[in-house]
């Protein structure tokens, strides 16, 4: 008897455990370099979050990074079915205090009426990546582009309508929800590196063991690719081996 409350209570404290990862508010900071990084942009610092869905973005969140970003972009799963357009809307307002703000879209984000979420970022000057760019150009000229595409599971990634809307010298960076758009990237597309989410870096992991790899960088045949273990969970708000987390990114030059 002593033994099977001994494991009950083993098994609370690992449920307070797995909780507390999933409401956590840790910015993990990742710095890359170019060689093809224009230099007249010395560097960028973007604030990056991916799949949000029920949760509430932390006010201690924003303060551990606010004066320090360039702009924000968030990567999909915004929400959720049931989750509230007013919090959404109080979400985006909170990221806003950070700078411009940007968004792709993810699937869960199609579980909603998306006609209505569409609306309320624009009514939020959130500028949607829906296979469109974004252009930033320096006084010398130097141009860095942020390519966002729609959701590859929902078939609505089209990675070249947002090529032909880029500029072939600028340095670009794509922003799609999920990773797997890595696969559509090609040499001559020259997109240095890319931003995404969606896996919830396997949100659950079992002896290291999850369903889809805890999130990181690799570097692959034709990019640089980088996912993030996201700041929300689905199904349960509970994470164990892959903890909550926003991403700051700082983009340089080679010296």
């Amino acid at each position: 008897m002593q033994f099977f409350i001994f494991v009950f209570f083993l098994f609370l404290i690992l449920l307070v455990y797995m909780f507390a990862q999933a409401k956590k508010n840790k910015v993990v900071e990742h710095h890359f370099s170019f060689p093809q990084f224009p230099a007249s942009f010395k560097e960028i610092r973007l604030f990056f979050i991916s799949d949000i869905h029920r949760r509430l973005v932390s006010e201690n969140l924003i303060e551990q990074v606010k004066g320090d970003i360039d702009f924000v972009i968030i990567g999909g799963d915004i929400m959720e079915k049931g989750v509230p357009f007013e919090r959404v809307r109080e979400n985006i307002r909170m990221l806003k205090k950070l700078g411009p703000t940007y968004f792709v879209w993810g699937n869960n984000d199609y579980e909603v009426d998306f006609h209505q979420l569409d609306a309320l970022l624009l009514e939020e000057n959130v500028k949607i990546l829906d296979n469109t760019t974004a252009l930033f150009e320096s006084e010398e000229g130097d141009m860095v582009e942020l390519l966002g595409v729609d959701d590859v599971s929902k078939k609505r990634s089209h990675l070249h309508l947002a090529l032909a809307d880029s500029r072939p010298e600028s340095f670009k960076i794509l922003i799609s929800h999920n990773p797997s758009v890595h696969k559509k990237v090609k040499k001559e597309d020259g997109i240095s590196l890319v931003l995404s989410g969606h896996t919830h870096g396997g949100q659950i992991r079992l002896f290291g063991f999850g369903p889809y790899e805890k999130g990181g960088v690799k570097s692959l045949e034709h990019t640089t690719l980088f996912v993030s273990n996201g700041y929300g969970t689905t199904a349960v708000p509970l994470r164990l081996g892959a903890p909550a987390e926003a991403n700051v990114i700082v983009i340089t030059g080679m010296e």
